[in-house]
This record gives C-alpha cells, sequence and structure tokens, in this order.
C-alpha cells in the first residue's frame, strides 16, 4: 500500500460536500429497515410480552390464549430454539429467558398478521412468577457484593508514598447518571428466508457481522447460510452497535418457523425499556497536589453499573481507566475498576465508550480542588497538560502532546476570554440574582478499538465499463457521513470526481468479518481498505496507461477523471476510455481491499500496552448565565477548536463536532434516567420512558452563540489522506459547560469553597448547589472534597 496519509494535487477529499444522503433526509425519501416492509407481501408482525417484575422466575407460560385472539400465527418461546437460546457475545444472555432479570424482560414474543393483533395476543399469553429480591441501583448492588466480568487495576508508580508525601491531599466520591441513545429510529429488523433456506436480514446495526453471527447461533446455521444487510441507521450512537442482535434473531426465527417475512420494530417506549443505555458510574477519589498545583497522584475506585449481563461493560471499563488522565500528567496512578451486577436493563456502547466516564472523573477532581489550592481552574488545568515525550499511565507515548497546548491557546485566543471575563466580572457585580460564568477544558481521547483484532476492514471496489464506480465497505451508515468520506476516498484514489462514485448499502456476503462501526475508527479503518482497493485498480490501470502513453507506469497521473502523464500538457485519456482499453486487454477492474492498523499492542490482564493509533486533541470555552432563584441556567456562547488532522470532509467533521458537543452536553445536563426504587410492585421499572419525561437537548438548549473551527497544520502520519476520527471525540467537549455551571454556582458564594455539582447538572441540581454555596456550605449527595495538608 502506498502511503496513507501523502494527498495528490487538487484531492476530492478535504473538500466541503453535503452528506450525499442529504436530500433524501430532508425530503422524507430515505429508506430504513422498517420502510421495506411495504415492499415484502404476507409480512408477520412481532411484539413481546415484557414481564412487570425487575427479577423473578417465569413458572409457566401458556401461549394458547394468544393463538385463539384473531391474527395471531405464531408465539415464539425457548421451546422453539433450533440453536443455542442467547443473544449475546458472552452467553449470559437468554434470547428467551427462564428468569427475569429487569423490569420489562421480553419472555416470549408473539406474531401476529397485524401489529395490534400481535399486540393483543401479547396481552393475552398467560405467565405466572414468582417475584425475586432485585438489586436496583449501584450502591445495592455493591454492599450485596453484586459484581460481573473483570475488575482491572491501572497503576504506575506509588500511589500510596505520593499522596502521603503530597503537599495538597484530597478526597472525594461522584456519583453520575448514564444516558438513553434516544435514536430517532427505533430497533428493527426484517428477516426473509429463501426458497434454498438462506436467511437474509435488513436490520439496524452497526455490527452486521456480530448480528450475523448471533443469527447463525440462534438457528443452528453457519455464517454463510445468513446475510445480514444494513441499508442505513437513524442513528446509533452505540446503542445498535449490539444490542440488535436479538431482535434481529427473533425476526429470523420467526421466518424460518412460518416461511414468511417477519418484522420487529421497537415502539419507543418498548426501545427504552428493553435496550441498554450509558454505564452510569460511581467513583471514590484521592488526589494529591504539589505547591505549584501539579498533580503528584490519583488513587480512585470507579464501579460502573454494568446492568444484568455483561454485554460491553468490560471494554467500556478498560475504556474508563485508560482515559481517567484525559490530557493531565500524573506521576503516580492506582485506579481499580469493577462492574457492578444489577436488575436493569444490560448497559452497553455510547458514544465514547466509557472515555467520557474516566474523563469526567478527573475534570471533576480538578473542578472541585481548584479553588481549594487558591488556582483558576484553567489554570490548573493547563499546569497539568501532557509535555512531549510523556506517557499515559498504561504505557503509551503522548505524541503531538504538544498539539494541547496549541489547541488549548487558539480556543482562548478565538473566544477572546481575557476580554469576556472583565465583562462577566462586571454583569455579575450588577447583578446578585443572576450569575453568569466561563470555563475552558482539554480534550484528549485515543483513537483505536481497546480489542486488537477489531482494528481491521475490508472492502470491494467495482469499476464497470463505462467508468463509474461501486464501493462497499464493511462500516455502517447512522447519519454520521462515513459513506460520503469513503465515496471522496475513492474519488481521490482513483482520480475521478466524486459523481461517478456510489455506495451499496453494508451486506456481510459482500465483505465479510467486519468489525463494528464504533470506537471512532469508521473512516480510519473502511477509509485505508478503500484505499487500498482503489489503488490497486489504478495500478493496473497505469500499466494500460503507460503503454498508450509510451511512459513509465510511475509516472502515470489520475485527476479529475483524465489520466496523463508528468508533463504531459497536451494528451490525456478520459478515464472511461481507459477503462474501456483495460476490459478488453482483460485487466481487473474490480479489487477487495484490505486494512489493519499497524503499531497496536494491548495486555488486558495488565492493562498495559499501546491500544490506540492515535489520540485527537480538542479544547471549548462555553460561559453560561444561572438564574439564582430557580437554577434554570442559559449557554451564552461556545467556542470549540478540535484536532481532526487534515479533514477527509469539513462539512461532515464541522457536523459531528457540534452534534457530538450537545449529546455530550445533554448527558451532562439534561438527561436524568430514573428507575423506581421503591420496594412496591413498580420497584426496577424505568419511570423516564419517554420524551415527556426523559429531557433532551433540543435547539432551546443550544448555545446562542456557536463556533466551531478545525485546528490547522494537523496531519496524522499513517491515516488515510492525513485525516483523524471525529465521532466521539467532541462529546467530551461539553465539559465546558458543566464546569462553566459550577463556576457560575461558586460566584454565589464566597470566594475559595469547593463547589459539588450533581451529574446531570440540571436545574433543580444546580438550584440547590447554588443554596449551598449562599449558605457557605457545601452542596450534593456525595461526600464533598476535603483537604489534608501534609
Amino acid at each position: 500500500m502506498k502511503s496513507l496519509a501523502d494527498r495528490p494535487v487538487d484531492p476530492v477529499v478535504g473538500v466541503p460536500v453535503a452528506h450525499e444522503h442529504a436530500a433524501l433526509h430532508v425530503t422524507g425519501t430515505a429508506l430504513y429497515t422498517d420502510d421495506l416492509v411495504v415492499r415484502s407481501q404476507d409480512v408477520l408482525h412481532a411484539w413481546p410480552v415484557q414481564a412487570p417484575h425487575a427479577h423473578a422466575l417465569v413458572t409457566a407460560l401458556d401461549p394458547a390464549p394468544a393463538l385463539r385472539v384473531p391474527g395471531v400465527v405464531r408465539v415464539l418461546t425457548a421451546e422453539d430454539v433450533p440453536g443455542v437460546n442467547d443473544a449475546g457475545t458472552k452467553h449470559d444472555e437468554p434470547l428467551f429467558p427462564r428468569e427475569v432479570m429487569f423490569h420489562g424482560h421480553a419472555v416470549c414474543w408473539v406474531l401476529g398478521e397485524s401489529l395490534e393483533a400481535a399486540r393483543r395476543g401479547a396481552e393475552a399469553v398467560e405467565v405466572a412468577y414468582e417475584p425475586l429480591p432485585a438489586l436496583v441501583t449501584l450502591a445495592e448492588a455493591v454492599e450485596a457484593g453484586s459484581f460481573q466480568g473483570m475488575a482491572p487495576t491501572v497503576r504506575r508508580g506509588d500511589a500510596e508514598a505520593a499522596l502521603a508525601a503530597a503537599a495538597h491531599r484530597f478526597e472525594g466520591e461522584f456519583s453520575f447518571g448514564g444516558q438513553e441513545h434516544f435514536y430517532l429510529e427505533t430497533h428493527a429488523s426484517l428477516a426473509t428466508v429463501d426458497e434454498g433456506g438462506q436467511v437474509f436480514v435488513q436490520c439496524s446495526t452497526q455490527h452486521p457481522t456480530e448480528t450475523q453471527e448471533i443469527v447463525a447461533h440462534v438457528l443452528g446455521l453457519h455464517s454463510h447460510e445468513v446475510t445480514v444487510q444494513c441499508l442505513r441507521m437513524g442513528g446509533g450512537f452505540g446503542g445498535k452497535e449490539m444490542q440488535p442482535h436479538g431482535w434481529a434473531a427473533v425476526a429470523a426465527l420467526g421466518a424460518v418457523l412460518t416461511g414468511r417475512p417477519v418484522r420487529v420494530r421497537l415502539t419507543r417506549t418498548q426501545d427504552i425499556t428493553l435496550s441498554g443505555k450509558r454505564h452510569p458510574y460511581h467513583a471514590r477519589w484521592e488526589a494529591a497536589f504539589d505547591d505549584g498545583g501539579r498533580l503528584q497522584a490519583l488513587r480512585a475506585t470507579v464501579t460502573s453499573d454494568g446492568g444484568w449481563s455483561l454485554d460491553l461493560s468490560e471494554p467500556v471499563l478498560a475504556r474508563t481507566l485508560c482515559h481517567i488522565d484525559n490530557a493531565y500528567w500524573i506521576p503516580n496512578v492506582e485506579v481499580h475498576g469493577r462492574i457492578a451486577r444489577t436488575h436493569k436493563t444490560s448497559q452497553t456502547a455510547f458514544r465514547g465508550f466509557g472515555g467520557p466516564q474516566g474523563m469526567l472523573i478527573i475534570e471533576d477532581v480538578l473542578g472541585r480542588c481548584a479553588p481549594l489550592l487558591g488556582l483558576d481552574p484553567g489554570e490548573l488545568r493547563q499546569r497539568n497538560f501532557y509535555a512531549p515525550g510523556q506517557t499515559t499511565p498504561y504505557g503509551q507515548p503522548v505524541r503531538h502532546a504538544e498539539r494541547l497546548r496549541a489547541v488549548w491557546q487558539q480556543v482562548l485566543d478565538r473566544a477572546d476570554v481575557d476580554r469576556r471575563r472583565a465583562e462577566i466580572d462586571a454583569f455579575n457585580a450588577a447583578h446578585p440574582d443572576t450569575r453568569r460564568a466561563l470555563a475552558v477544558t482539554p480534550v484528549k481521547f485515543g483513537i483505536s478499538f481497546n480489542f486488537t483484532a477489531f482494528n481491521q476492514a475490508g472492502a470491494l471496489v467495482h469499476v464497470y465499463k463505462d467508468g463509474s464506480v461501486l464501493i462497499n465497505h464493511g462500516g455502517t451508515e447512522m447519519g454520521q457521513g462515513l459513506h460520503t468520506k469513503m465515496r471522496q476516498v475513492a474519488a481521490t484514489a482513483l482520480g475521478v470526481p466524486l459523481e461517478v462514485v456510489r455506495l451499496a448499502p453494508t451486506r456481510t456476503d459482500k465483505v465479510p468479518n467486519t468489525s463494528a462501526t464504533a470506537a471512532s475508527s469508521g473512516a480510519d479503518l473502511n477509509g485505508g481498505a478503500v484505499k487500498n482497493a482503489c489503488e490497486q485498480i489504478r495500478d493496473r490501470l497505469a500499466e494500460v496507461a503507460a503503454r498508450k502513453l509510451n511512459i513509465h507506469p510511475d509516472d502515470v497521473r489520475f485527476a479529475d477523471g483524465t489520466v496523463t502523464g508528468i508533463g504531459f500538457h497536451d494528451a490525456g485519456i478520459p478515464f472511461a476510455d481507459l477503462v474501456r482499453d483495460a476490459y478488453f486487454q482483460r485487466v481487473s477492474l474490480w479489487a477487495a481491499g484490505y486494512y489493519r492498523t499497524e503499531g497496536l499492542h494491548w495486555d488486558s490482564s495488565r492493562m498495559q500496552g499501546e491500544p490506540f493509533k492515535y489520540f485527537s486533541y480538542g479544547a471549548s470555552v462555553s460561559e453560561v448565565e444561572v438564574d439564582g432563584f430557580t437554577g434554570a441556567y442559559r449557554v451564552l456562547r461556545t467556542d470549540i477548536v478540535h484536532d481532526v488532522g487534515d479533514s477527509l470532509s469539513p462539512l461532515i467533521d464541522v457536523g459531528q463536532i457540534e452534534g457530538g458537543f450537545v449529546q455530550g452536553l445533554g448527558w451532562l445536563t439534561l438527561e436524568d434516567l430514573r428507575w423506581d426504587e421503591s420496594d412496591g410492585p413498580a420497584r426496577g421499572r424505568l419511570t423516564t420512558q419517554a420524551a415527556s419525561t426523559y429531557k433532551l437537548p433540543s435547539f432551546s438548549e443550544m448555545p446562542e452563540e456557536f463556533h466551531v473551527h478545525l485546528f490547522e497544520r494537523a496531519t496524522e502520519s499513517g491515516v488515510v489522506y492525513g485525516s483523524k476520527a471525529v465521532g466521539e471525540p467532541p462529546l467530551m467537549l461539553a465539559f465546558s459547560v458543566r464546569e462553566a455551571l459550577r463556576a457560575a454556582v461558586a460566584a454565589f458564594g464566597p470566594a475559595g469553597r469547593s463547589v459539588d455539582l450533581a451529574s446531570p447538572a440540571t436545574p433543580e441540581a444546580v438550584f440547590w448547589a447554588v443554596q449551598a454555596a449562599r449558605a457557605g456550605t457545601e452542596a450534593g449527595t456525595p461526600a464533598p472534597a476535603r483537604v489534608a495538608t501534609a
């Protein structure tokens, strides 16, 4: 493969183009999985029978009453499974459970001629339960010793000795909530079986290969007997990496047993009550600083709420521990992780995959300790930035660490922070019941799957005789613009206009053994594979052109649909003509491309190695205004400078940064998942089951003034066309809003006091923090930061 990072003259990558399906999205003509139902005949509709207990044994299940409901065709139960009755990769997620593990757990599925018939049939199924004690909160699980999976530790230096010798030592606790994905398209699958027994599943999934594998093992088939296609998704955010497999298996099982197409499409309430969320966490920490405010040690125990099964909780926790340093050099580290098992939905991947949780912990530590050290929080952060030559606690060199300070300074300058701080001081002096504040926070985020084997991808590229190009690759499109970027990569590699390149839907029978479109690696991995395939074809075409132009193949150039040679100003061959010539010379016009990320190694048992290809950097400045009477607040302005390397598609990248920031803002300030913790019959029920009770960010929560700038001169070697990932890192830029809220709350009280701010920092939480600040006391349920001076 030629150099990944080098770009030709006038490349198609780097040009701001609209999302390839933007027009289809805004006109409502883009098709999603559930839209395909109308194109099939005799479709059966599936509806779950959901348990009304958080923990119970199924002592009897009688489907006979449902079969008497008009329109009901079949009830799917564990006895119908020809293969393995499990929907997970850890074999701890029975598809049809005998033991209910969370409120709303589906114990069987009803197939009906209509959705209404299936719903009525589900109501008629008679199920007897034996209720069992349920652990609903993370604290209950810890007290009961209910844990699952691995308990990793990241360690460097001697944290105990550094804590004991430090000039300033603090300790505290911090609990923060999860987050519902709330993608616009709920989980959906449509399964059919052809005359040869081949199972075809259309699925809204980020991981078609894993969906294929789960469907196959439920049905007792080999993978080559199951094909999974993902046309596009109406959002995923990690929620469709592991979670779709079981519902796809239900649809496929129904199709195999009835011989008819079967559709599973969850309602919003079903989706929220059945599917996993971002992991909530609890952290207990101790931190040490010297007299200059430099971190000397961090010792912590972080506990994630994994829900009822493992799902992806282990790698999520591993990434938490690998990101608890964020942008800061901490010479002595000892962080223990563990996964609590509760009777709730199995928590799963969510944009950032545990990284946001780890980074939030250290940002909360610095935000709480800064006033106790007599330092501005921004200054404390800057003093602790990584410097070139330093390594992370797990042993990876922080390459391009100098970019942290460059990005930080650039966002300070672009946001005109010094002038605005003076204006904020003047405003606060004149408004005793309203406070404004500004905060700056950095982001350092590692890019690659922390499961090394997933860092590979394939692509299949066809060039047709008319010069048009069709691409298949292993990545899925969930609105993030991956397909748009892949078209730009292919057009650049082949030297053709963007309009002659088309993307085909992602299918397991075109590109096999794909990794999930996750970990912000979609463009890196699939872009490398697409580029590799295109270069194979281009090299063959160069041989044909060289003979025609009487030059060496290395001197052939492809640009803007014309093939010429170095120094040829008066002769060129149209790309389509060259392709036709190659066909008649029996030159292959298609290629299978492959890419694997080099330089990665990771020992998960020791939590040591270099799991990431590179780090993405960013910084944000946010200004907020808080009403002291209600706790209500506005985000007045946000400025962001973010490092995406040499952008493959600037318009797409800016959109991803804006969207990631707003989603992070939602997690940190608005989105508050609540479960019934009472001892009543509804114990364990998720009470925030709809947009009416679960607050999502909307236009009114957007910064009133919003500026996003892509960091310049940021080429990343060893990555496709010098670009960097953009999916997950921007979410953590929203830390600046949370820290600005902390600063605004502090402005209501005496200086030099630590503010404990709940997460999410809802208006209610902000109100109680303001009350505590005015009273000169600490606020919040977690223990406040305490100081011990050596």
